[in-house]
């Protein structure tokens, strides 16, 4: 990916964070804009978005219901050639982390097998 491609997408990615968090209201649940990929001709866009306590499909059809007011309220503060037609779709890395530190925490509660002196035969 070129790197103009990389500052657009990571500049999208602050602009649509910004527009989710300041214009709605979402009763517990924590959504955040994780990636942005934006296709070469800035015509598409895949919106990688977290959702964190609560049901993750309500929150993304109210997204991509109203995908064209988000692309309006970026796109008159990121001057593009193109408005990218922007789609949202779930990111479950962090969902996937928290259940990683948990299943950590349970193992480091198992029995531990007792140190051995390295000078024992």
């Amino acid at each position: 990916m070129s790197r103009r491609l990389d500052r657009v997408n990571e500049l999208l990615r602050r602009e649509i964070g910004s527009v989710i968090q300041k214009d709605y209201e979402w009763h517990g649940s924590l959504v955040t804009v994780s990636a942005v990929e934006i296709t070469r001709d800035l015509k598409e866009g895949k919106v990688w978005t977290s959702i964190l306590g609560g049901p993750a499909e309500p929150v993304l059809e109210k997204l991509n219901r109203d995908h064209g007011a988000i692309q309006r309220k970026v796109m008159k503060r990121v001057v593009l050639k193109s408005t990218p037609v922007l789609r949202f779709v779930q990111d479950s890395s962090a969902v996937r982390g928290v259940e990683i530190v948990n299943l950590l925490e349970e193992v480091d509660k198992l029995p531990k097998a007792p140190e051995q002196d390295p000078e024992e035969p």
